[in-house]
């Protein structure tokens, strides 16, 4: 039987972040990591990688915080928005309810999963337009030019919650998501949980929260078109002072390339090439990793550094 009960959802579109240090945050995005800014209002930049082909992937917004204001879903047509709402309705899940469009897109139905995450869906988009000469590109069939770091497009974002496998229950039912990796702890429960909605390896992940916080982002990830990009582009975070964290190497689990490094707010953003991986198989079955896999590090027997394990945003106050 088919592993995938949906196909209402089109693809992850773009996640609202929220920064304490809006200035430098736009500085790190725009000048050294790559993106473009497609406009702005009074709270928010719209920004977008160079093949993007909406107006936003990333919403930078300014805020008293850092982590997640919502991740947001693009529906496969206008009747595929109304029925699962409908069905999101009907989950039990927490529903917010129909809001208002940005710069960027037409009104969305808003949601929250068990642990204080904000989702969206929507259909109505708004289609990127180069605003000038410089930023066409020579192929028409690309959507602009690209600078700095140059990461392609939108890859996926890693959330963390205390119960993956009810995060899971979330995904399946309310975006009709399916499983294509998890980590399977010898306690029984999840550890980390990997989900797509299309033929991509997957769009987002779960993971088991360890710093003791709710409603964590833990990264974005933007793609490259190479490995070679990612080794370039450490080189262009070592130029700026950015922190990177880890990397560049290679996960064991999706067997992604990455490197991972936090723009001047504290949010993790990586840059990760996952090769020409697809899940084409319509009946796919999910990958299992055990606590004894993992504990043998990355796909290189690299150990993972610890704060990977505990560092999220927004981040968690310590009682003294």
């Amino acid at each position: 039987m088919p592993t995938n009960p949906s196909f209402d959802i089109a693809h992850l579109a773009h996640v609202e972040m929220y920064t304490d240090k809006f200035e430098e945050s736009l500085d790190f995005f725009t000048r050294v990591y790559g993106l473009k800014l497609s406009g702005s209002d009074e709270t928010s930049a719209y920004l977008r990688a160079w093949d993007d082909y909406e107006y936003c992937s990333l919403k930078l917004t300014r805020s008293d915080r850092t982590g997640l204001g919502h991740v947001a879903y693009r529906t496969s047509s206008p009747e595929a928005l109304e029925r699962r709402a409908k069905i999101i309705e009907a989950s039990g899940f927490k529903v917010i309810g129909w809001v208002e469009g940005d710069e960027s897109h037409g009104r969305a139905f808003r949601f929250e999963d068990p642990f204080g995450h904000v989702f969206e869906i929507y259909w109505e988009t708004r289609w990127y337009e180069a605003q000038d000469t410089g930023e066409k590109a020579a192929l028409k069939n690309t959507a602009s030019s690209f600078t700095g770091a140059a990461p392609r497009r939108l890859d996926h974002l890693n959330l963390l919650s205390s119960d993956v496998r009810e995060f899971r229950r979330f995904m399946e039912t309310c975006l009709g998501a399916r499983v294509t990796e998890i980590i399977q702890l010898d306690n029984g429960r999840l550890g980390g949980c990997w989900f797509t909605i299309n033929n991509k390896t997957y769009d987002l992940a779960c993971t088991e929260e360890h710093g003791g916080g709710v409603g964590r982002l833990h990264h974005v990830t933007y793609a490259t078109d190479q490995r070679e990009d990612i080794l370039r582009a450490a080189d262009i975070f070592l130029q700026n002072g950015v922190h990177i964290e880890t990397g560049p190497h290679k996960h064991a689990v999706q067997g992604t390339f990455f490197l991972y490094v936090w723009e001047p707010a504290g949010n993790r953003v990586e840059l990760a090439n996952a090769g020409a991986r697809l899940i084409l198989a319509p009946d796919w079955q999910p990958i299992v990793w055990t606590e004894t896999d993992r504990k043998k590090g990355q796909a290189w027997g690299l150990k993972t550094i610890e704060t990977f394990h505990t560092h999220g945003t927004p981040p968690v106050k310590k009682e003294h």
